[in-house]
């Protein structure tokens, strides 16, 4: 598993490269240290698993197979399982004992004894050609139902005690979206809040803010059959929208980042006929502004402010909430796009090698918009007005106002919250670490009112995304426990499920696994509800 000549060669193949083996049935960890007895309840994640299918193997790390995994606590034991989703993807490859599923950033040719060209021209009908089902980034919940899901228009319901692959759920039949985020959010009246871009409906391009409503216990529908689209915002480039991986949410407004990483459709809508994947259609235009979209929930309309910042990417959004009429918004962003093409397998172990990263560094940015802009302010005033932060809102001699940061801090990715607190002001965010690699090696928590940070790291150890389980009698915002799925290196050391006290981030346990557990992407917690 491990050459010591060669450690980065072991990181590639053991944490990224290597093929995973699934574990259908339930099997018992190893405890060392305890499990609180009130953690009730299973964590599913989701990501790649399978990274070649006979002699062929995907280009890209986020291309590979979805493999699903949980761990199961009952009574102070945890239970831990693994299966393949059975997506018509999986299904394909495996009949053909090859890669015949286009993914991102591996074009697959099913049939090798037909020229490009003459499948090419079945792309060519359509703008946007059928995406995968391989579902691998994160689970999402419909009513009572989950969702293993991507980023394309197909997402997978799932039975979460057992993993296996039920229904295939094609947004495009509920509400017009191509393409949706795998980062919903939840209100507290059971509502799902996503996001899609429809290409080319009527001959535009835009954005859909929807709303999947809870359904009774009586209801046998689907919950999406209930779908409302909430608001939809046009496109700057109705040919080349903007790429985004989640967006933000306060009790009164949802914040969309339309930033200038673009999907170029044209290129998109080729790209079968010029034998080149659907990565290579995404394109950073540096010289472009960073929109900001803040829509009222309540008019389901945008705020008529035009709101904007310098050239950034983001993936991920930590968390929002309103203050003294301002919006409040907290991102992790990149100067560049260069995270994923750092995720090129030929890249990864290259980037591994440096003792310097490749890749932008990701950089944990406030931004504040103020609601409340007087028409008669002055040109190059800072409309922000909050003494607590140096964030700035200026308005420009067009009208527009020109936003810029404040930085919190730099290195974090992959950021939880305590989800009670999703749309509130809040202290503390759960995160990877990463310094001159670019893969995290640490898991933290940051208090963003003192700045510190509390670290857990373990020799040859790649934690996966730390999430936060709220204690059931919580008092404070940080009483609960961190769970992040640990893959190891070292060929002594199990994989292993860890547990910190989120409040001192001091370890209490780890449930040790004898099987082949991946490293995953993203997951939900689904409580007992005993």
């Amino acid at each position: 598993m491990e050459s010591a000549d060669n450690p980065v060669e072991s990181v590639v193949g053991v944490v990224f490269s290597k093929n995973r083996q699934e574990c259908p049935e339930p099997i018992k960890a190893e405890v060392k240290g305890h499990i609180p007895n009130w953690l009730q309840g299973t964590l599913i994640r989701n990501g790649p698993g399978l990274h070649s299918v006979g002699e062929m193997s995907y280009n890209h790390w986020f291309d590979g197979l979805s493999l699903l995994h949980s761990f199961t606590f009952k009574n102070g034991e945890v239970y831990y399982r693994s299966k393949f989703l059975r997506s018509d993807t999986y299904n394909s490859n495996m009949e053909a004992k090859r890669i015949v599923v286009s993914e991102f950033g591996t074009m697959a040719y099913p049939d090798p004894c037909k020229n490009i060209f003459s499948k090419a021209f079945t792309y060519l009908s359509h703008v946007v050609p059928e995406f995968t089902d391989n579902c691998l980034i994160n689970i999402i919940k419909f009513g009572d139902d989950y969702y293993a899901s991507s980023e394309t228009n197909f997402i997978r319901k799932i039975d979460p005690q057992t993993l296996d692959t039920l229904d295939k759920v094609d947004y495009m039949k509920y509400v017009t979206v191509n393409l949706a985020t795998s980062h919903p959010h939840y209100d507290n009246a059971g509502n799902t809040i996503n996001m899609g871009t429809s290409i080319g409906d009527k001959g535009k391009t835009k954005y859909m803010l929807f709303k999947v409503p809870p359904v009774a216990a009586d209801n046998k529908k689907s919950p999406l059959k209930n779908a409302e689209v909430l608001c939809s915002i046009p496109a700057h480039h109705l040919l080349s929208p903007s790429y985004y991986h989640s967006f933000g949410m306060t009790e009164n407004y949802i914040i969309f980042i339309e930033q200038p990483l673009k999907l170029d459709i044209l290129k998109l809508a080729t790209a079968y006929f010029r034998g080149v994947n659907w990565g290579s259609c995404i394109i950073f235009n540096k010289d472009e502004k960073t929109w900001f979209h803040i829509i009222d929930k309540r008019t389901k309309k945008p705020v008529a402010e035009k709101f904007y910042a310098d050239a950034l990417v983001v993936y991920h959004h930590i968390n929002a909430y309103e203050e003294d009429g301002h919006v409040v918004f907290d991102i992790i962003a990149y100067k560049d796009n260069s995270l994923y093409e750092m995720f090129y397998m030929a890249n990864l172990e290259k980037d591994l090698c440096q003792e310097t990263t490749t890749t932008s560094i990701p950089t944990f940015k406030r931004f504040v918009v103020p609601l409340q802009c007087a028409k008669k302010a002055e040109v190059g005033e800072n409309l922000v007005k909050l003494p607590t932060t140096t964030a700035t809102a200026v308005k420009t001699k067009d009208g527009e106002i020109h936003c810029q940061p404040e930085i919190i801090c730099e290195g974090i990715e992959l950021p939880r919250i305590n989800y009670a607190y999703n749309g509130k002001k809040y202290r503390y965010v759960y995160a990877s670490h990463v310094e001159w690699r670019p893969i995290p090696t640490k898991i933290v928590k940051f208090d963003i009112v003192t700045k510190e940070m509390l670290v857990w790291t373990d020799n040859m150890c790649w934690p996966a995304e730390p999430l936060f389980v709220p204690h059931p009698d919580a008092k404070e915002e940080d009483d609960g426990v961190i769970l992040s799925s640990i893959v190891s290196s070292n060929p002594k050391t199990s994989p292993f499920l860890l547990l910190l006290d989120a409040k001192t981030f001091k370890e209490i346990g780890r449930a040790s696994i004898s099987a082949s557990i991946h490293l995953d992407l993203h997951g939900i917690f689904i409580p007992d509800k005993n």
